[in-house]
């Protein structure tokens, strides 16, 4: 999933470069946080948040069927 998740905002920044993506991983829960450069992060959550629940509601599809739930944290890193 990590990797689906930085093609796609590499696919919707203005700085691809500078995307990053951690995945931490517990046992219920996973936490995915999806790093941008300053002014890329209105791209990841979109016109009126609609990306961004687009990806929250795929990876909640996924991670229900492997009785897990997954948090995605849009985060704009201060370079």
């Amino acid at each position: 999933m990590k990797e689906f998740i930085e093609f796609i905002a590499k696919q919707l920044v203005d700085n691809p470069q500078a995307v990053d993506v951690s995945f931490i991983e517990g046992k219920s829960t996973a936490i995915i946080e999806l790093r941008v450069a300053p002014g890329d992060v209105g791209k990841v959550i979109g016109k009126s948040g609609r990306t961004a629940n687009a990806l929250r509601t795929l990876l909640s599809a996924v991670a229900s069927r492997q009785n897990q739930k997954i948090v995605l944290e849009i985060i704009e890193e201060n370079k």
